[in-house]
């Protein structure tokens, strides 16, 4: 997939290391981090990068997305490493985030984060949580899985991605960036997952959740990080698109203190 969009945003001096490779969720594309992410890293000295996968934002494919499986969207992830000046940290939002687990099993990177991540065992319990904790979130999400984004209620997608201190007029600029995610990743990755696929345990991942989060709440992401054989840490009051909320740079502040902290230079 040699058409893939990169957002490159670039310091203005030497970036420190290793770089930053951004992932984006279902649904969505690398237009998520570039809103607000990606110039506060380059503004703080990183080289910060964010792929559009095949069939999403300003990448080849939307004609063909429904064809697509999880393991395209992992190829793509190391197609786009492929292009930076070294190895990055890989740091996965949502869908993104099992995404990341995957790639990490496929190649050795410096570092991970997981950012409101799907868990490696699926989206089969997270589902029927999302039906029990709120109906007509779950219902509407349906919509957006079977019909695009136009079928669906934008209140409901705003409970689903913020939380409810995300002012409505911030959280609209967003839902005309929307799009139908692949129905085949979706089955691919919908189900229970009995014998997920897991990255090595040395290598150092992040695994952050939103306090606030409505499709992959505290026990999901718990599951997650005892998976990966670490121990999670919770953004207080933000919900799950936790690079658009209003306090989305103590989420960045987090990601780039653990990155600094954990992932040594040498590693590029």
């Amino acid at each position: 997939m040699s058409d893939l969009e990169l957002i490159s945003r670039l310091p203005s001096g030497t970036p420190k290391k290793p770089p930053l490779l951004f992932v984006h969720g279902a649904f969505s594309g690398a237009w998520i981090w570039d809103a607000k992410f990606l110039p506060w890293f380059a503004e703080h000295g990183w080289e910060a990068h964010a792929v559009s996968l095949r069939g999403h934002g300003g990448s080849e494919g939307r004609d063909r997305l429904h064809g697509f499986g999880i393991s395209d969207y992992v190829d793509d992830v190391l197609e786009a490493a492929d292009r930076l000046s070294a190895p990055p940290v890989l740091i996965g939002h949502s869908m993104g985030g099992m995404v990341v687990q995957r790639a990490l099993a496929r190649r050795r990177f410096p570092g991970a984060v997981l950012m409101a991540s799907a868990p490696p065992h699926g989206l089969w319990s997270s589902t029927l949580g999302l039906a029990w904790r709120a109906p007509y979130v779950f219902q509407q999400m349906a919509m957006l899985t079977a019909f695009g984004e136009n079928a669906i209620d934008p209140e409901a997608i705003r409970r689903a991605m913020f939380s409810d201190d995300m002012p409505r007029a911030e959280a609209a600029k967003y839902e005309s960036f929307l799009q139908e995610e692949s129905r085949r990743v979706l089955m691919d990755i919908g189900g229970w997952i009995p014998f997920p696929t897991l990255p090595p345990r040395d290598i150092p991942v992040l695994v952050m959740g939103a306090e606030k989060d409505l499709l992959f709440p505290r026990a999901e992401i718990v599951a997650t990080a005892m998976a990966l054989g670490t121990e999670p840490v919770f953004m207080p009051g933000t919900g799950h698109a936790m690079m658009l909320e209003r306090d989305w740079r103590s989420a960045a502040e987090r990601v780039e203190g653990w990155v600094a902290a954990t992932v040594p230079a040498e590693a590029a």
